[in-house]
């Protein structure tokens, strides 16, 4: 098996999550979220776009029911013995096999929590699960039963993660070495990518984010590239991923000369993100890391070029994103607490000038207060 942790560790986990169970009154739990799978069981797959379904009772017994291709992937990389392939046919049924597995384990009647919100579970398979348990047990909706155990995280997964950031460093050098006028945004991309590859990372849960120009205003991944002009800039945002641990960092470049305002936006952006790393310790709530974020920005008269929430917790994760439970925005409740991976991300865009400038890195909460696992600095980049 290609266990990346521990059998032990592994089944403290799942004794973590049967106690969970125990405590929600449920008997049982429908996992449909692959780091859900892969956190319990070591199972490593992105057969999770079709279906398939790990349960685990509350006693701590597991079945996987997933498509061939997935049978020797699943005894590869998981613990997992019991297995069940759910075969490809113009009338395939899989939620209901699955309804017959769990009669056959005494399921009937019982309550099972069930991972609604997950990627790896359709709309359209979620009515079918729905139609096939209806009237044979009562679901519930435990979607976060698991996500609240991985966000804090093991000396083992930190280990992980520390490795995930240090890729990401490398990535970062690999971007200020290849950012110039005229460089291709291919280029830095295969550059950066590139780095973490060769340190032995992963592909990471989400495309780098790329955008120059007034393009450096966008925050998501699109495809297309250009060329860097003798005045421009580019807006990166990418994670080092390793064993899918990730973490993220986020900054925008200058080619040229940077022009006053965009002084100005970098000063209020690290002002920002200092506020932010401050409130990011035990005892206090995402919402108030998200106030420091929004009373800083505001107080520089950016209101109206920040967004609604200014980072989120990271993770094993897997496509389409490496963003991860939970997410720091006005009145989030969720305390921080010791073994937390928080990205923290200071995004001013401003529509009105197409100026922008992003600042981003990732950060361990501690027992008194917090780590920065980054090297690189945070002043701006001029090329």
């Amino acid at each position: 098996m290609a266990l990346h942790f521990s059998e032990e560790e592994l089944a403290e986990r799942r004794a973590k999550a049967c106690g969970a169970m125990v405590e929600d009154g449920l008997d049982g739990l429908l996992m449909f979220r692959q780091e859900s799978m892969f956190y319990l069981t070591g199972y490593d797959t992105f057969g999770y776009v079709f279906f398939q379904c790990l349960y685990m009772g509350a006693d701590g017994r597991l079945m996987l029911l997933t498509r061939a291709p997935d049978l020797r992937q699943a005894q590869h990389t998981s613990m997992i013995d019991d297995i069940r392939i759910w075969v490809d046919r113009p009338d395939a049924g899989p939620a209901d096999e699955l309804r017959e597995i769990l009669d056959a384990f005494g399921c009937r009647g019982q309550r099972l929590g069930v991972e609604w919100e997950a990627y790896g579970l359709t709309a359209r398979n979620g009515q079918k699960v729905a139609e096939s348990m209806d009237g044979f047990c009562a679901l519930v909706d435990a979607s976060d039963l698991v996500s609240a155990l991985r966000v804090v995280k093991s000396p083992a997964e930190i280990a992980y993660v520390r490795r995930a950031a240090e890729l990401a460093d490398d990535a970062y050098d690999e971007a200020v070495a290849h950012t110039r006028a005229g460089a291709s945004e291919g280029d830095i991309l295969a550059a950066m990518q590139g780095a973490v590859f060769r340190g032995g990372g992963d592909y990471p849960g989400n495309e780098f984010i790329i955008g120059s120009g007034r393009d450096a205003l966008l925050c998501r991944y699109y495809t297309g590239r250009r060329n860097l002009d003798e005045q421009d800039q580019l807006t990166l945002e990418w994670a080092g991923a390793y064993r899918h641990y990730h973490a993220a960092m986020m900054r925008t470049f200058i080619t040229g000369a940077p022009s006053e305002r965009q002084k100005m936006f970098h000063g209020a952006a690290s002002d920002a993100l200092a506020a932010v790393e401050a409130t990011v310790v035990p005892g206090h709530t995402f919402g108030e890391a998200f106030d420091a974020h929004a009373e800083a920005l505001d107080r520089a008269g950016l209101r109206a070029h920040r967004l609604n929430a200014c980072g989120y917790s990271l993770g094993t994760t897997f496509s389409p994103t490496w963003m991860d439970w939970a997410m720091m925005y006005e009145g989030n409740p969720r305390v921080f607490q010791p073994g937390m991976v928080i990205f923290c991300h200071m995004i001013i865009m401003d529509s009105e000038t197409a100026l922008a400038m992003t600042l981003g890195e990732t950060v361990l909460v501690t027992e008194t207060g917090n780590e920065r696992l980054s090297r690189s600095p945070l002043d701006m980049v001029v090329r």
